[in-house]
C-alpha cells in the first residue's frame, strides 16, 4: 500500500485575486496516487496560504469516501466539507497522447504485455504497481509495473529515457531485470514492467548491511559510469534491493539517469551518492539526505572521524570506510579525467527521442483574439481532448482501501 505520507501531492495553486487578502477565493489540484485521479480542492487564502500544502491534510481523510464523479470539493475556512462538484469543466487534468507503439522504433524489440492482462497486487508508491500477468506459456510473472500519469514534459521525457535505458543495458547481476513494454487497448506505450524483487529496500535500517555489497555496489557503478556513460543520479537507500534468491544488491529506479552528457546535473554524480549512501546505511543518519544535490560535497561525511554504526553489519566499519576510500581516491586522482572516461564510454548509449503522438498536431480552440478564435495545437487539457473526439487513456480507480475491505468481506 501507498504510504499515506506520499499519497497525495498539490500540482497548482490559483488565487482569483491578492493572496494575502484572507477572503479572496483560492484552489489547489491535487494528485491521489492511490486513485490516480486529480481531485481539485476550493477555499480562501485565510486557510490556504502560498505553499501551505493544507489542501493535502484536508482531502486526506475525504479522499476515499468522494464518488469517482467528483472533480472538485470546496470547505470552508475551518476545513470543513461544504460542496462537491461533478462538473467535468472543474477537472484541470492533462491529456497525455501516449506514442503508438508502431511510432516506437527504439522498442520494436520489446516484448509487450497488454495493460488489461495486469493483474493489480499491490500499489508500491507514487508511478509503480505490484502487478502479475500469464505469459506465453500460461506460466504467472510477478512484476513491478512503473508508469507516468502526468502531462509534465520533463515527467514524459524522464519515463521514456528510463524504459529506453532499461531495455538497452546488458543483462547485469546488480540491475532488476526489465521486463516488458505495457500497451494499452489501442497498443500505445503507457509504461513497462520489471521483475519483482521481494523484500523491501536498504531504506529499512533493520536489514543488516554486508561489506560485499558496498563492492558489488561500487563495481556496478563504474560498469555504468566507464563502460556504458550512465549516471544513476540517484543511488540512495531506497532505491537498494537485496535479491533473496540470490543474495546480492539490485539497483533500481533509473528515471533521473543521464546518458553522457543528457539529463546530466551537477552534484548527482554516483561517486558521491556512494558515499553518501554507504554513511546513511551505516549510521542511519539521513540528514544529509534533506540538503539539497547541489550544495552537497562528500566532504560533509568523509571528514567526519568517527561513523557511528547503527546497523547490524558483517565487518568493523573501519573496513568499509577504507575500502570507500580507496574507490573514491580512484575515481577521484583525476577529476577531469574520470569525466573524460565517462564522456567516452566504449559502450555509451544513445536514447532515442521521444516520439510525438499525432493528437497533438490537431488543432483546438484556445479563447479568442479581436474577436476571432485563436487556435492552437500541441499539449491540451483532456476535457479539450475529449470534445475533439481524441482517445483518452482513464488511469482512474477505487482506492486501494475499498478494495481490501471487499477483499475481507469475501474471506469471511
Amino acid at each position: 500500500m501507498i504510504n499515506p505520507q506520499d499519497r497525495f501531492w498539490s500540482d497548482s495553486q490559483g488565487y482569483y485575486g491578492p493572496s494575502e487578502n484572507p477572503a479572496t477565493k483560492t484552489y489547489s489540484n491535487v494528485w491521489d496516487w492511490d486513485q490516480l485521479r486529480m481531485i481539485k480542492v476550493k477555499g480562501t487564502a485565510k486557510l490556504f496560504p502560498p505553499d501551505g500544502d493544507v489542501e493535502l491534510s484536508i482531502l486526506a481523510p475525504l479522499a476515499d469516501y468522494l464518488s469517482p464523479e467528483v472533480r472538485a470539493i470546496t470547505v470552508d475556512d475551518d476545513g470543513l466539507l461544504t460542496k462537491v462538484s461533478t462538473d467535468l469543466e472543474e477537472d484541470d487534468t492533462m491529456f497525455i497522447a501516449y506514442p503508438p507503439f508502431s511510432l516506437c522504433g527504439s522498442l520494436s524489440d520489446c516484448r509487450t504485455v497488454q495493460y488489461s492482462k495486469l493483474q493489480e497486487l499491490d500499489r508500491l508508491g507514487p508511478f509503480v504497481d505490484l502487478t502479475s500477468y500469464e505469459d506465453e506459456s500460461g506460466i504467472p510473472q510477478k512484476v513491478a509495473f512503473k508508469f507516468n500519469v502526468l502531462y509534465k514534459p520533463l515527467r514524459l521525457q524522464m519515463a521514456w529515457d528510463e524504459l529506453n535505458l532499461l531495455k538497452s543495458l546488458p543483462p547485469h547481476p546488480n540491475i532488476v531485470p526489465f521486463d516488458r513494454v505495457v500497451l494499452e487497448e489501442e497498443s500505445r506505450v503507457i509504461g513497462f514492467t520489471t521483475k519483482y524483487i521481494p523484500g523491501g529496500t536498504l531504506a529499512n535500517s533493520n536489514v543488516s548491511f554486508r561489506f560485499e555489497w558496498l563492492q558489488q555496489l561500487t563495481q556496478l557503478v563504474d560498469f555504468l559510469n566507464l563502460d556504458y556513460g550512465i549516471m544513476h543520479q540517484d543511488i540512495a537507500p531506497r532505491n537498494l534491493l537485496i535479491d533473496p534468491s540470490t543474495h546480492e544488491i539490485l539497483l533500481f529506479d533509473f528515471d533521473r539517469a543521464a546518458s553522457g552528457e543528457k539529463n546530466l546535473q551537477d552534484g548527482r554524480d554516483d561517486v558521491s551518492s556512494v558515499v553518501f549512501t554507504l554513511y546513511e546505511l551505516i549510521t542511519n543518519d539521513m540528514s544529509f539526505s534533506g540538503i539539497p544535490h547541489w550544495e552537497r560535497n562528500i566532504d560533509m561525511v568523509q571528514s567526519i572521524s568517527e561513523w557511528t554504526s547503527r546497523r547490524e553489519l558483517d565487518f568493523e566499519v573501519s573496513k568499509f570506510r577504507e575500502f570507500l576510500d580507496e574507490w573514491v581516491a580512484a575515481r577521484r586522482s583525476d577529476v577531469d579525467g574520470d569525466m573524460k572516461r565517462y564522456l567516452n564510454a566504449p559502450n555509451r548509449l544513445t536514447l532515442s527521442d521521444l516520439p510525438t503522438a499525432p493528437e497533438y498536431n490537431v488543432p483546438f480552440e484556445m479563447g479568442t483574439r479581436d474577436g476571432k478564435p485563436v487556435w492552437r495545437t500541441g499539449r491540451r487539457s483532456r476535457n479539450t481532448a475529449m470534445k475533439l473526439g481524441q482517445y483518452c487513456f482513464r488511469w482512474e480507480r477505487p482506492p486501494q482501501s475499498r478494495l481490501l475491505n471487499k477483499a475481507e468481506s469475501n474471506v469471511k
